[in-house]
């Protein structure tokens, strides 16, 4: 029992973590969730019903195999319509972002993409190009073309789209960053946004955010973003980032970035995975996070013996988990 205890204090297991639906065993990610089922070394009594029950979407085990065929249907997406996009390849400027002046019921949501060209003398200085905002219901409330404060030397067309004759009039970089810093704050001042509970401040999705805001140089607080390539339930068994394109393709079932790549495009699988990861079901803790306070002592040295005299469903009830699962933005 003392490694099983051990084992415990530095895994930070627990009700937040994919779950093996045949042995029930807790993984760290989505990856290693799959590598245990379906990777070069599995756990064969797993296997073995994840080839005829098991969801290769979102990994779930299902009652029967058609049970399985309805569900698959539903959890795999179809992509976005590439009718739609090839008209929003030459859309200039589309701004229907607005400051709410009382409250809504819960966080708003809202995701972010960006492109960029190239700046610099060997083109290599990512410049933001072009950005787009979609609401959780995927409609499109701000799209432009942005004009980067410094000279292009290489727009990077086979897969932006960008030509110089779009960026030629386009939005200055400081008036989108304002637009966007004022649309995300939604009327509240960015040093007092503590939390996604009860205030105004918009829940912002997105895939290598950091990069896309530091581009667009916006300074937004990190307990209001929800990022897909640093999400530990989506990332590698390495701790390395996926790409969007992976995710989208494991995850929702449908391609994107082929030939040039359109950012609303990349908004809604980033909202689509935003939206699988925050409506999984789990258990309701009062406190769910190893950082809360009140969970200080769960594990603490001085316990031990009465840690060990536990039993590993006891061990588990106490463990709590060490990153923000988004299912308590539904809370």
């Amino acid at each position: 029992m003392e490694h099983l205890v051990d084992h415990m204090r530095t895994s930070y297991h627990s009700v937040h973590e994919p779950t093996c639906g045949v042995c029930k065993k807790h993984c760290r990610s989505f990856e290693s969730l799959r590598e245990h089922l379906i990777g070069p070394l599995p756990k064969q009594e797993c296997k073995n019903v994840f080839n005829i029950r098991g969801c290769k979407f979102c990994l779930a085990i299902l009652g029967s195999p058609y049970v399985l065929r309805v569900h698959q249907e539903r959890c795999q997406l179809s992509e976005v319509n590439y009718g739609v996009l090839a008209r929003l390849a030459n859309l200039g400027l589309r701004d229907s972002l607005t400051i709410d002046t009382g409250f809504t019921r819960g966080p708003q949501v809202v995701a972010l993409a960006c492109k960029m060209v190239g700046g610099g003398s060997d083109g290599s200085l990512d410049l933001c190009a072009r950005v787009c905002i979609i609401d959780g219901n995927e409609n499109m409330i701000f799209h432009t073309y942005v004009k980067p404060p410094i000279p292009v030397t290489n727009y990077r067309y086979e897969t932006t789209g960008v030509r110089p004759e779009y960026l030629r009039d386009a939005m200055p970089l400081r008036q989108v960053q304002r637009r966007i810093q004022d649309f995300l704050c939604n009327g509240e001042t960015t040093w007092k946004i503590r939390s996604s509970r009860g205030g105004k401040a918009r829940i912002l999705v997105g895939h290598g955010l950091d990069h896309d805001l530091d581009r667009l140089q916006v300074e937004y607080p990190a307990i209001m973003i929800r990022d897909t390539a640093k999400y530990p339930p989506l990332m590698k068994t390495s701790k390395l980032s996926n790409s969007l394109k992976y995710l989208t393709q494991a995850y929702l079932g449908y391609d994107i970035q082929t030939g040039i790549q359109d950012p609303y495009e990349d908004c809604v699988a980033t909202m689509r995975l935003y939206m699988r990861m925050r409506n999984h079901v789990h258990r309701r803790e009062d406190y769910p996070l190893t950082s809360d306070p009140q969970n200080r002592n769960n594990f603490a040295s001085w316990r031990q013996s009465e840690l060990e005299r536990m039993s590993p469903e006891e061990l588990l009830a106490i463990s709590r988990s060490d990153y923000y699962c988004w299912c308590l933005d539904s809370a």
